[in-house]
């Protein structure tokens, strides 16, 4: 009876429990959530993170004391540490090998094992059994007994063609992270290349627009002598201030501008809030050596990480529609188990064991197998149109970064030369203009010319250099290409 009354409450508290469940699972709002809790990281709006806008941020490292110098190969190796678009291509790596042992398993033998121990009593009549004969009644109700199993599983498929294409067709998703990841260093490369070389350009208008600053303060002091003396009208003081004012307040915007690069550079790297630098390389320039189309385009096909990455989805979606189109096969499968079972009290145990081969052939599946196989069908016709798209789309990178290249060799040629000029001309029209042959209109005007040429320079160097980053990445060795193209740097 003591046996019977512990198994009727443990009874009724499973039954609780599975009410309070259902409860549950029927009134979210009680306070149990259904949701994953996972974050979708591809959608455009907050606080989804899209893979663009996750290259122009970072996870940011320790704060350090003092003012660090940072050169363009030390602000690439940080980003490649620290930028979140590259951290996180790496946990879509380990996602892809999480979902190809997923796959492995129903290939693998899976073991398991599991005890119970039973006290029953069972009414013969609830199942339609009677005992009743002349004279005498056999009694319907059998027990209480008890009695303890405990064995060990084994399951191991034998042949299943469907579960084999699978497992082939995650460890093609394990190729394409990969290369996705790999691709995700050229992306960070390409993003930190820009900041930073947006940041010396901006750094190097701080210097040039206060370089025009002094001069511009030169021929306002120049101008206002040669009025108090009375050798040149009021007319020129007054334009040699206006040239000097509009100077102090484009310094002020460029100091604004290089400010805020350094905020952006500092976040694609992951350099902590606050964190104080200076960068030491100004305005890098390395000539050009030349590619020819034929070898770009070969390299590009043969490195670029996202082409391959294309490839391996391409295999993958093509061992997806063999794996559809195995549901029509049949499988066969095996599985055993064994341990010991016996009756309490007394705990008299002996040896069971069950050993079964199965062969599953499907027959009718309500076309749930046709319909798998059109969708399989649908995304490797997508997918080989994504690949042809992209092989087309290289072509033309290749071809576009290499115009670029060669423009803005040609435009850093051009505007160097034209500095000389600029500057020549300004140092003719002060002279004019200190010997009283001219007025300051002369000399604001050659001043325009210099600020025009610096400007020119500094952005033809830029134009210059990230033309050769995005040829780098373009040809899918932004990290070699980098080290080549700013040696010394």
């Amino acid at each position: 009876m003591r046996r019977s009354a512990i198994t009727f409450l443990i009874l009724v508290a499973l039954l609780s429990l599975a009410a309070e469940s259902a409860n549950a699972q029927a009134n979210p709002s009680s306070g149990v959530s259904t949701s994953s809790g996972s974050d979708n990281l591809s959608g455009p709006a907050a606080p989804s993170v899209g893979r663009q806008s996750a290259f122009s941020g970072s996870v940011p490292s320790n704060l350090v004391p003092g003012v660090l110098q940072l050169s363009l190969q030390e602000a690439i190796a940080r980003g490649l540490k620290q930028n979140l678009g590259l951290l996180l291509s790496g946990q879509d790596v380990r996602a892809s090998r999480g979902e190809r042992w997923k796959q492995l398993s129903s290939l693998l033998p899976n073991v398991t094992t599991s005890s119970y121990v039973a006290d029953s009593k069972v009414d013969l009549a609830e199942f339609g059994f009677s005992f009743k004969s002349p004279g005498f009644t056999i009694p319907a109700v059998v027990g209480p007994f008890a009695y303890i199993d405990s064995r060990a599983y084994v399951t191991q498929s034998i042949f299943d063609w469907k579960s084999i294409n699978n497992a082939h067709a995650a460890t093609e998703g394990v190729k394409s992270a990969q290369s996705t990841a790999k691709d995700a260093r050229d992306l960070v490369i390409l993003a930190v290349g820009y900041s930073y070389l947006q940041a010396i350009a901006d750094e190097a208008r701080v210097e040039t627009v206060d370089a025009q600053v002094q001069t511009a303060q030169s021929l306002y002091s120049q101008a206002s002598d040669q009025v108090s003396a009375g050798t040149s009208p009021a007319i020129d003081g007054l334009r040699a201030q206006v040239e000097l004012k509009t100077r102090q307040q484009q310094l002020i915007q460029a100091k604004n501008d290089f400010a805020i690069q350094k905020l952006t550079l500092a976040r694609v790297i992951g350099f902590a809030p606050g964190q104080e630098f200076e960068l030491t390389d100004k305005s890098p320039y390395q000539p050009f050596a030349g590619l020819s189309l034929d070898e770009a385009l070969k390299r590009a096909y043969e490195s670029r990480s996202d082409y391959q990455a294309a490839l391996a989805d391409m295999r993958a979606t093509e061992y997806s529609k063999k794996a559809a189109e195995a549901g029509w096969f049949p499988s066969v499968g095996l599985s055993a188990d064994y341990g010991l079972a016996g009756t309490i009290p007394g705990l008299s145990t002996h040896g069971v064991f069950d050993v079964r081969g199965t062969l599953t052939i499907p027959i009718f599946q309500g076309g749930k197998v046709h319909g798998d196989v059109l969708e399989a069908d649908a995304r490797l016709e997508q997918n080989r149109q994504r690949l042809e798209n992209l092989r087309a789309q290289i072509d033309a990178d290749v071809r576009v970064t290499l115009l670029n290249v060669e423009s803005a060799e040609e435009e850093v040629a051009v505007a160097r030369s034209n500095i000389d000029l600029a500057d020549q001309t300004l140092v003719q029209a002060q002279d004019r203009f200190r010997a009283g042959v001219t007025d300051t209109i002369e000399v604001v005007q050659a001043q325009e010319a210099v600020a025009s040429a610096h400007e020119n320079y500094i952005s033809g160097l830029y134009r210059d250099n990230y033309a050769k980053i995005s040829l780098a990445r373009t040809l899918g060795v932004a990290e070699e290409g980098v080290k080549e193209y700013f040696k010394g740097k």
